[in-house]
């Protein structure tokens, strides 16, 4: 090759090169941009800041938009989570100002005026998504007529600037906001259609921050300093209070439960009336009532334990992290689905400790215990989602796909657990022989039934997770952002230990006095606390802004289905605790 033809080649292949590598890398995908480079922008949808759930697409508003209106694919995650992302006419280039760029002229009609003025009055904002970061901005504004003497009257503007404001470090972007211009604004007090020109400005600016740390500030924004000590303190002090408690209840009782043992050879009938448990070793182990039902919810209960765990160790890990759009209720659906071979599994082991016949009713049960009454609210609210025409109805695809989701990977999977769990069943381990016939309870003071045990089951707990559960129900039905998940960990941990002892405790006092229906109590005493948790559910509404049918139902639908969750969990975890605890003191017992 001649040194013509070879500079002639390296001429072709070296742009070729430089294009290569200029696309490779600047990129949507990896986020990172040369100068002028278009960078994605995507509207989402406006709705009322006082009631979360209620959120329109975008262009409900009579907003300027292309023609026509592309719609993003999303995934599974942001379906659920409400999110319509569709494009938009703002062009917002990399490192391009802009001052005043008309965005269209439009005629806004009576209707679309009518339609603005309940936006406004109704405190509407809007999102959007500028390389992945969302942001927030208001439609317009509210101002008191000032010349009106008689009566106080208001005036209602709609915004027609906006003002993007953009940091970027090197070639990425690290942070982006929308401020609406106060000084440039229509008037849409009247039904009067009015032409309005639409416009918005760039502004791009250089920080140091990291793109690492892009993501920090919608922690920073929702844990201010204060309300952060606070938290801080309040959480130590729950902490030092419930280990308190916990230490005083484990001495009392084990102290207790050593004078029992001690005493059950004396023969002394009054000793005796103190240790009537002991009477009742041949009814304690007896099969409770409803075997399949129980089965079920020990299976669910098992189940949806392994799935908040698996949930916290994702938000560990980083997988999970705030507004990482439809991250969450993706992995909810798809850990709900994998998890299903654990009730399947705890099901039917279970259920074959009793008999080694009937175990698929018990997965059957197993499968339709929790998600059933899902299905059933979820479609209640989704209907009323409909009617609003809001982004929280289900596309039918959507739906689709999940109910196949159910039927090719949930169901399978429970089945295959059913059938490990039969294949590797073992005998049901109880140190004393079961009576043929059962025990006469004696008559019990009210205050030692059923509900009075439930209400001391569940306040002590509650009372211990209050705190959180404010962070977090402000977090579900606000715009606080939960930003310290190992606090809630760490009280989710706590929980379950003081479910566990008080469950024990209160087992440990129906057996004293000769009651051996004990399996299904403690699971009712175990989940109790989340008829505390539903109860301050309705507190927490009450002293909300939130109102109207749609946030109502979402805010009451999704909080039953989640404490039902927590029965279940806690139930569980009170039943498992206590049989530990009663196999432990008979066995001790037949040693002696």
């Amino acid at each position: 090759m001649s040194k013509m033809e070879a500079l002639k080649l390296s001429l072709i292949i070296i742009p070729l090169l430089l294009t290569s590598l200029r696309s490779i890398a600047s990129s949507p995908d990896n986020h990172r941009y040369n100068v002028g480079d278009h960078v994605p922008l995507f509207v989402n949808k406006v709705g009322p800041l006082n009631n979360p759930s209620e959120t329109y697409q975008y262009y409900e508003l009579p907003f300027c938009g292309p023609d026509p209106v592309v719609q993003k694919k999303e995934s599974l995650g942001e379906v659920l989570s409400g999110d319509r992302l569709t494009s938009a006419l703002y062009k917002l280039n990399f490192r391009e100002n802009k001052v005043a760029e008309t965005l269209c002229h439009k005629k806004l009609e009576g209707d679309d005026v009518a339609k603005f003025r309940d936006a406004v009055i109704n405190d509407f904002y809007f999102q959007m998504y500028y390389d992945d970061l969302p942001f927030w901005g208001f439609v317009g504004k509210i101002e008191e007529d000032s010349w009106t003497l008689e009566k106080k009257s208001l005036k209602y503007f709609l915004f027609k600037h906006v003002q993007f404001d953009v940091l970027y470090n090197g070639n990425q972007i690290i942070e982006v906001h929308a401020i609406g211009d106060p000084n440039q604004v229509v008037d849409i007090t009247e039904d009067v259609g009015v032409d309005v020109q639409f416009t918005y400005s760039v502004v791009w600016n250089t920080t140091s921050a990291a793109f690492d740390t892009r993501m920090d500030r919608y922690s920073r924004a929702s844990s201010l300093p204060i309300h952060l000590k606070i938290h801080w303190f309040s959480f130590i002090n729950s902490v030092i209070t419930i280990m308190l408690l916990i230490g005083l209840l484990t001495l009392l009782f084990m102290r207790r439960l050593r004078n029992d043992l001690r005493t059950f050879s004396t023969g002394d009938e009054e000793d005796d009336k103190e240790v009537g448990w002991k009477y009742i070793h041949g009814d304690v182990f007896r099969y409770p009532r409803n075997k399949s039902l129980f089965c079920a919810v020990m299976g669910v209960g098992t189940q949806l334990l392994t799935l908040v765990c698996s949930l916290f160790v994702l938000v560990c890990l980083g997988i999970l992290y705030p507004y990482n759009r439809g991250t969450l209720c993706t992995a909810l659906v798809i850990l709900y689905s994998l998890t299903s071979v654990v009730a399947g599994y705890t099901t039917a082991s279970f259920h074959c400790q009793f008999a080694e016949t009937g175990w698929e009713r018990s997965v059957l049960l197993a499968g339709i215990m929790y998600a059933g009454p899902l299905f059933v609210i979820g479609s209640i609210l989704n209907v009323v989602a409909v009617s609003y025409g809001a982004t929280a109805a289900l596309p039918f695809g959507t739906i689709m796909v999940i109910i196949l989701l159910y039927a090719f990977l949930t169901i399978p999977l429970l089945v295959l657990g059913g059938v490990i769990g039969y294949l590797f069943r073992s005998a049901f381990q109880s140190p004393c022989a079961t009576k043929r016939y059962p025990r006469e309870i004696p008559p019990l003071p009210w205050y030692r039934d059923t509900p009075c045990q439930m209400f001391l089951g569940g306040f002590l707990p509650f009372s211990a997770i209050v705190l959180e559960l404010q962070h977090l129900y402000a977090s579900l039905w606000g715009y606080r952002i939960f930003t310290l998940p190992s606090i809630l960990f760490i009280m989710f941990i706590i929980l379950i230990l003081i479910t566990a002892i008080l469950s024990v405790g209160l087992t440990y006092i129906q057996l004293s006095v000769e009651d051996h229906q004990w399996w299904w109590r403690s699971v009712f005493c175990g989940g109790s606390t989340a008829i505390f948790m539903f109860a301050y559910c309705i507190y927490f509404y009450t002293r909300s802004s939130m109102s109207g049918l749609l946030q109502f139902s979402f805010v009451f639908g999704y909080n039953a289905c989640m404490c039902y969750a927590f029965f279940l969990m806690l139930g569980t975890v009170g039943f498992r605790s206590s049989l530990m605890f009663v196999r432990y003191i008979y066995r001790a017992v037949k040693s002696e």
